[in-house]
């Protein structure tokens, strides 16, 4: 009797191994497809990049307004502003490979909520890089170029550094609503939790807003800070609605 117990615990650990096997090559799999469709994306942006590198160039006068001092910084930039392009074209293809792999796991209703996010994620980064183009970057600049009042030609390469990892950044923290979406969801946050913690919100907020400022004025943190103040209420918002239907089970 003891043997057969020995066998079947040993039989049950090997049908556990192969499925932790199983689950670890689907997410193999999904990341890989996930990074073919960037490879892919990127390529396409080749297309357009030399554009995205002159619109790019625009809050600064125009890429006249630069210089490059080494062989490669050209064609450096062009692929990191490629790469960039790519992220954002891929992002939806990316998320969905990501969310695929927990989906099988979820309720009919959670899985909806999933797919509903996969087109808000990349709303919410694209958000965030017109934010840091069109309202950071305009106030940061001559505040940069101009400072001791000494004239300032900028590299190539740094200048398009400084753009697209604050881009990047900004793109990620505008996130913020769909990331307390799934905190609540997985029951670690809640609406109320949020709305009484404001205060120790406002501190992290100021905090983020003077690692990812580009500045050290306080002008260029309050733009930042606005609507990642607004974004927070937001969040609240969202993880309201992921616990609302538990709230009506529970009455």
């Amino acid at each position: 009797m003891s043997e057969e117990l020995e066998e079947a615990e040993v039989a049950e650990e090997a049908e556990e191994a192969m499925s932790i096997w199983d689950h670890l090559n689907e997410l193999r799999n999904r990341l890989f497809i996930a990074l073919l469709g960037l490879f892919v994306a990127t390529a396409i942006s080749f297309v357009i990049s030399q554009q995205l590198v002159n619109w790019m160039a625009v809050p600064i006068g125009g890429l006249q307004y630069l210089i490059s001092i080494e062989v490669t910084e050209n064609i450096s930039v062009f692929m990191r502003v490629s790469l960039l392009a790519g992220f954002i074209i891929s992002l939806p293809w990316i998320l969905y490979q990501i969310l695929g792999f927990v989906m099988p796991g979820l309720t009919d209703g959670e899985k909806r909520w999933v797919l509903i996010s996969i087109p808000l994620a990349t709303f919410f980064f694209i958000m965030g890089v017109a934010f840091a183009y069109y309202v950071m970057l305009p106030a940061a600049l001559p505040f940069l170029v101009s400072f001791l009042g000494v004239r300032t030609t900028p590299r190539l390469s740094n200048y398009f550094d400084f753009t697209l990892n604050l881009m990047f950044w900004i793109g990620l923290s505008f996130e913020l609503p769909l990331v307390v979406f799934i905190l609540a969801k997985l029951k670690f946050v809640d609406a109320k939790m949020l709305s009484k913690h404001w205060r120790i919100a406002i501190v992290v907020i100021a905090l983020v807003a003077a690692v990812a400022t580009p500045t050290p004025d306080p002008i260029n943190m309050s733009i930042l800070m606005a609507p990642l103040f607004a974004l927070y209420g937001l969040s609240i918002f969202f993880a309201f609605l992921a616990r609302r239907g538990e709230s009506k089970d529970q009455v």
